[in-house]
């Protein structure tokens, strides 16, 4: 199963893609889950656990001001509208798994798997960018939260 997780992170990222361009365009007919449908559908064969993508694409889509909001002060030269759109894709796809699916998901594993789709999607420079933000981030929001500050015992 973990094996094709990778194309379903790319299959994500090419939904979450074309979602915002989408949605941006003013497309009335926009709708995450039928991009999402589309997109799977081309690797029904190649990615056993659709849920996982489903639920990666929900849940960037739902909690993407969120996203945006703890990006910002982490990236405060590149204000989020001026970041490229596929690299603000990657960003959010990463630290929705940093934050919201750690149980699930690594954070070194979150965060490989988002330079990865940067050094395939982006510019020369999007994974670096994208390391930079995403382990601030990982050193900011996850590690330093109060819930891993110590174990109550």
């Amino acid at each position: 199963m973990a094996s094709n997780r990778h194309l379903g992170r790319i299959v994500a990222l090419q939904t979450l893609y074309e979602f915002e361009f989408r949605t941006q365009a003013e497309d009335p007919n926009v709708d995450a889950d039928e991009i999402l449908a589309r997109n799977l559908e081309r690797y029904e064969t190649a990615i056993e656990d659709t849920g996982f993508v489903k639920d990666l694409v929900a849940g960037v889509v739902k909690e993407q001001e969120t996203l945006d909001a703890k990006i910002q002060p982490i990236a405060p030269e590149w204000p989020i509208e001026q970041i490229a759109r596929i690299d603000r894709a990657v960003l959010r796809l990463g630290l929705y798994e940093l934050l919201y699916r750690g149980d699930k998901v690594p954070p070194k594993v979150a965060i490989n798997e988002a330079v990865e789709l940067a050094k395939a999607f982006g510019s020369d420079n999007s994974s670096k960018f994208i390391n930079g933000v995403l382990g601030t981030a990982y050193r900011t929001l996850v590690e330093e939260k109060p819930d891993n500050a110590g174990a109550k015992v």
